[in-house]
């Protein structure tokens, strides 16, 4: 059956899908632990089913109202600059009212609503080549952006302060960041749903920045461990009828045990 398996297009899909999402979430993941932005990770997500909720009322693709409200999310965070508590209170606010309104939303639709359903737990197997497409078009975007301004970014994250200093558009970036993690999230939500998306953008990238002091090995790393993970959590899925959303979770998480405790026994 596994063998079967590999030889059906939807596999192949999948594969494909995830490997687009692992290489984008583990590249951008390594700036969003280095500038401490999990919490906002998790509320662009939540945010972006708000806005999948949204698009389901009014009648159009939830993929693209998700996309749509995370983007919102990301550049309102952006545009805030706000650092440290006072960040992660607003954010906190912000979330609850917009899971709220989520909430609201779903109660008046009267139809089904399989499609953000799947978006709260994941559904890679179900991705189309239409979804591939507008992934791959999406990780394009991040993957450039990300080249292009990866040493400024790279300073700007280390020391902001000397940065700004030296006239780097600190603040610019600061928003550039934001946009690409809701893009990179709007990604992600796709192969492992909204309530495990810091599984790809986060764990690889911690687990990373545990192994190694370079910023570019950790991104390498970083980006492939988020590859092991989803691809392995794929085809497990396939031998076993379980959701691959835990097995991309449980193996992201074993590497970052792994990766903790070699760093505590180095110590």
């Amino acid at each position: 059956m596994f063998v079967q398996l590999l030889h059906q297009h939807f596999v192949h899909t999948a594969l494909l899908a995830g490997a687009v999402v692992a290489v984008v979430s583990g590249a951008i993941g390594v700036f969003v632990v280095a500038r401490n932005l999990s919490f906002a990770v998790h509320a662009i997500s939540e945010l972006g089913f708000t806005g999948a909720a949204v698009a389901l009322v009014i009648g159009i693709n939830p993929v693209l109202g998700m996309l749509g409200g995370s983007l919102a999310v990301g550049a309102g965070l952006g545009a805030a600059s706000l650092r440290g508590q006072e960040r992660d209170s607003s954010i906190g606010a912000v979330l609850a009212f917009g899971l709220g309104l989520g909430v609201l939303l779903l109660s008046l639709y009267h139809g089904y609503a399989t499609e953000a359903t799947n978006l709260l737990f994941g559904s890679i197997v179900g991705v189309d080549d239409r979804q591939l497409r507008m992934l791959a078009a999406v990780g394009a975007v991040v993957l450039v952006v990300l080249t292009l301004a990866y040493r400024p970014l790279l300073f700007s994250t280390v020391d902001p302060a000397m940065a700004e200093a030296r006239g780097v558009p600190v603040r610019l970036l600061n928003v550039a960041v934001f946009l690409l993690v809701a893009l990179t999230t709007a990604a992600a939500i796709q192969v492992v749903g909204v309530l495990l998306v810091l599984t790809l953008v986060i764990t690889p990238a911690a687990a990373a920045q545990r192994l190694t002091a370079r910023p570019a090995i950790a991104v390498l790393l970083s980006v492939a461990i988020a590859l092991v993970a989803t691809e392995g959590g794929i085809l497990l899925s396939l031998e076993k009828p379980w959701p691959t959303s835990f097995f991309i979770s449980s193996i992201s998480f074993s590497i970052y045990v792994f990766a903790r405790v070699r760093y505590t026994l180095e110590q």
